[in-house]
């Protein structure tokens, strides 16, 4: 019987070992198209580096593999009710293993705010990539646009929320 337990004790540990060690060395696929967004900070999972640091990039094919979403809303920025897709952001920041609490989304033009991580998790907020079919452009926003479902949740309608609207969005940083 002893032999069996040692055995197995050795087993269990290596088996853990294993395991813990892959959970924070998973990579991500590699980017193969043009980078839409970058994922850094408080990451788990990531598939570049960044001064010595590593990164989630994600071309739109990585994107897409995180599912695609349809959203429905207006907002300060458009007329009407205008059909938004693209990746739920939860989903994109558990694909990079993100562990932090707040986000600092980044534009283009280095426009920055902080998100709390719970909005993504609360609430269907998408990176959209597409407008009423279209893709997103630079002229139109694009390539990636922070979007809040505020019809459906009309406690999302305020100016504080408007802020997170991010166009022209390039990053999102764990903290």
């Amino acid at each position: 019987m002893k032999p069996f337990l040692n055995t197995l004790i050795t087993t269990f540990i290596a088996a853990s070992l294993l395991l813990g060690s892959n959970s924070y060395s998973q990579s991500l696929p590699a980017a193969t198209g043009r980078i839409l967004l970058t994922v850094s900070g408080a990451i788990q999972h990531s598939n570049a580096e960044r001064d010595g640091q590593p990164i989630a990039q994600f071309d739109r094919a990585l994107l897409e593999q995180s599912g695609i979403q349809t959203l429905a809303t207006r907002s300060e920025w458009t007329d009407g009710v205008q059909t938004f897709s693209g990746p739920l952001a939860r989903a994109v920041l558990d694909t990079a293993g993100a562990t932090g609490t707040t986000l600092v989304a980044v534009a283009l033009n280095d426009y920055q705010v902080n998100i709390p991580l719970s909005d993504v998790y609360d609430y269907p907020v998408i990176l959209a990539t597409t407008v009423e079919g279209k893709l997103l452009t630079r002229r139109d926003k694009g390539p990636i646009w922070i979007i809040y479902p505020r019809d459906d949740y009309p406690e999302l309608a305020n100016p504080e929320t408007n802020t997170k609207w991010v166009w022209q969005l390039k990053e999102l940083i764990v903290k």
